[in-house]
């Protein structure tokens, strides 16, 4: 049976879906923006500030399902510009331990509210 997971502690979802879904020890967060939790505005115009906020949204919704960073394991990136592509890089390197999570990342021509980025993941859950 999948379970919806939700907390406030991250955005709602801006449509018809589910913050997350637990299903069968399996966690599937859906694509998270900066947003600012309890608001619908994009956190800031800068890409660095925007992947933080992304990673945090992601954070409060493991928690929620008593997982952490150290749990997923897929992550799909998607970016309006590859011309970040390093700074994800970056940003994961101090997130994230080896072994890290499978990735793909890739551009897209436009982000809903303006993002710059977008990230869902794949995480085990208990």
């Amino acid at each position: 049976m999948k379970t919806p997971v939700s907390t406030e502690a991250a955005p709602f979802a801006i449509g018809p879906y589910s913050q997350a879904i637990r299903h069968q020890g399996t966690l599937y967060i859906s694509g998270q923006i900066g947003l600012i939790p309890g608001d619908s505005v994009i956190f800031r115009t800068e890409i660095s500030e925007q992947i933080d906020q992304v990673f945090a949204n992601i954070v409060a919704i493991l928690s929620e399902a008593d997982s952490t960073v150290d749990d997923i394991l897929k992550l799909n990136i998607y970016l309006t510009d590859l011309e970040h592509f390093d700074l994800i890089n970056k940003k994961m390197s101090q997130i994230f331990n080896p072994p890290y999570p499978a990735r793909a990342t890739v551009e897209v021509s436009c982000l809903p509210k303006g993002a710059i980025v977008e990230i869902d993941a794949i995480a085990k859950c208990d």
